[in-house]
């Protein structure tokens, strides 16, 4: 069978089946667990956690369970459907823009400080400043997370599954991804058991339990692609041609390396981020899985990133048509003040000067169009209109639609980038990272870039000039319209790399060339903002206009549950309040969100 032919056509024919997969489902509540094949309801209940890859496959128990879990229920091209829900697709097909609004863009894309939504209304509701909860948005953070897991689940949960081990091991990979990243977001959830495939789970478990059920998980998946080396070549060939026809999330498959040992990297680098999450409360706990995960394996090159890819799975990623299609999202002052502090490349190429002119309400004079980059302010109290007729806000500024369409900027998993800032966090903390702090810091600064690696970036002309920078650029923002007093920038670092800055210098430089190199993947950078404090931003304003819990100043710690459905309202004060360790509010931190200093 000819691979690349594969990897070109297949994805496309397997993404229509992952569609009608969904599109087999009447109720959305019941696609969680049931797998509907005509008339015919079957629900499995396996263990999810075991992985038998020390079994010795027959051709035909292999080719038994490719039939029925390809061909009878379809799963193969239902977990391809729950790989793109974690970046905004839904239905069985690829990220989309409402999907990817609401999961994105009306929540962490805000609480980052990338973007500001420009107006307050919407066809489901409205959002009136960057902390306001709307019930009709946060229905709610629990969403993409549900949809991908209902995806993932019966086949993990299929008994026919362990007879390809790898098969199952890659999509409980997927699985630990989102799982990691729900819980990120809002803290406890029902993960135990989610991962048993119930139909009415009760009870949350604490953040603390999730991380640690993830890392277990992690370990075996490592293992069991480990041990796909010594399997007899029949069998690898028809795993390495389920993964090429389902799974294209590997860079690696655009080089011609038709192995699991992206994988393998992929899996150990998503530990060595979690590693670094719980450093504040667990540090001897976040020093052995990090060093374990650098020693086993991370990402290191470009054929190593996963996500979902346009350049092999052919779609724009949805910011272009949510901020520059529907006027949805302008550029944050806090990002556009750090850019131009930094002088960063994307201040030359990415991001534009406003597109119109605009008025200033106090004084009358007009900035010009093509001034200026100029951000809107954080929790401002935005007003009505997705046109600039309407709202001047919309002349802010965006991305440029050209670069991040033509250049294909993928939705990464984990990004070589990020990985290296990882280790050179690491390194600074005096852990056995492979490497030192400045190497790392230095190789993720020139990788930092958000278009597709294949396609080539005008950010290399410029990264070189950019990583010699000693100090800050003098930078002070002014809202053109007039809103507020001018705002001088915070960034007080420069680019550089000086042997002589103390850890904590060190520290806000990595975090804040992780957060630029992580755009637009707002989730991480959000959490890693909450855990160092990096990179320095504007404090959000209208901070009372969230559920009240956020005093002026402080930074939302976690999206509520604010549960409308009596049901689950009754297992969040049951069980979710006790595993949160605090209330159901935007400001209650989680388990691995210390008030501590970094070091």
């Amino acid at each position: 069978m000819n691979k690349k032919y594969i990897l070109l056509a297949g994805s496309l024919f397997f993404a229509s089946i992952a569609m009608q997969s969904c599109l087999d489902y009447d109720d959305p509540g019941d696609e969680a667990n049931m797998n509907v094949i005509g008339t015919e309801t079957t629900i499995h209940v396996g263990n999810v956690d075991s992985i038998p890859y020390h079994n010795q496959p027959t051709p035909e128990g292999v080719d038994a369970a490719i039939d029925t879990l390809q061909n009878k229920y379809r799963y193969f091209g239902q977990c391809l459907s729950g790989i793109y829900m974690m970046r905004g697709g839904k239905e069985g097909q690829m990220p989309g823009d409402h999907a990817y609004q609401r999961q994105y863009s009306l929540g962490p894309d805000l609480y980052a400080q990338y973007f500001t939504v420009p107006h307050k209304d919407f066809m489901y509701g409205t959002l009136t400043s960057t902390y306001n909860v709307s019930a009709e948005f946060n229905g709610g953070p629990l969403g993409a997370y549900t949809m991908a897991k209902n995806a993932f689940m019966p086949m993990l949960n299929h008994p026919l599954v362990d007879s390809i081990p790898e098969i199952k091991a890659i999509n409980l990979l997927y699985y630990s991804l989102i799982a990691q990243e729900q819980a990120d977001l809002s803290g406890p959830y029902t993960y135990l058991e989610d991962k048993k495939n119930s139909q009415e789970p009760e009870e949350y478990n604490d953040v603390k339990t999730i991380y640690y059920g993830i890392v277990e998980n992690i370990d075996t998946i490592v293992a069991c692609l480990k041990h796909f080396e010594t399997r007899p070549d029949w069998y690898k060939e028809k795993i390495q041609n389920i993964v090429v026809e389902n799974f294209t999330t590997s860079y690696g498959l655009l080089g011609g390396d038709y192995s699991l040992n992206s994988y393998i990297k992929f899996a150990n680098s998503l530990k060595l981020r979690m590693a670094m999450h719980i450093v504040k409360v667990e540090p001897e706990t976040a020093k052995k899985w990090a060093e374990e995960a650098v020693a086993s394996g991370v990402i290191e090159g470009i054929y190593d990133q996963h996500g979902v890819i346009p350049m092999i799975n052919s779609f724009t990623h949805p910011i272009v048509n949510i901020a520059n299609g529907w006027g949805d999202l302008r550029l944050c002052a806090s990002f556009e003040s750090l850019l131009m502090s930094l002088d960063h490349p994307y201040t030359k190429y990415l991001f534009l000067p406003n597109s119109n002119d605009i008025p200033n309400a106090k004084t009358g004079e007009v900035l010009p169009a093509g001034s200026r980059i100029c951000g809107i302010r954080a929790g401002v109290l935005v007003g009505d209109g997705q046109t600039y007729a309407l709202n001047k806000r919309q002349a802010y500024s965006s991305f440029s639609s050209e670069v991040v369409a033509s250049k294909r900027c993928p939705a990464y998993f984990i990004k070589w980038a990020e990985v290296d800032f990882l280790r050179a966090e690491g390194a600074l903390r005096g852990w056995e990272m492979g490497g030192s702090a400045q190497f790392f810091y230095e190789r993720g600064i020139q990788n930092a870039f958000m278009e597709d690696p294949l396609t080539g970036s005008q950010y290399s002309g410029y990264v070189n000039a950019y990583m010699q920078q000693e100090k800050p650029v003098e930078y002070v923002s002014v809202d053109p319209i007039g809103d507020g007093e001018p705002w001088p920038s915070v960034t007080t670092i420069g680019v550089k790399w000086n042997e002589a800055d103390d850890n904590e210098t060190k520290l806000e430089k990595i975090i804040t060339q992780k957060y630029i190199a992580l755009f637009p993947l707002s989730t991480e950078a959000w959490a890693e903002m909450r855990r160092t404090g990096y990179p320095k931003m504007f404090p959000v304003l209208n901070a009372d206009d969230g559920d009240g819990s956020i005093d002026q100043g402080d930074m939302i710690r976690r999206i509520p549950w604010v549960p409308t459905d009596p049901v689950a309202a009754s297992m969040v004060e049951a069980s979710g309040i006790p595993a949160l360790g605090g209330p159901d509010e935007q400001a209650t931190r989680l388990w691995w969100d210390v008030d501590a200093a970094n070091f």
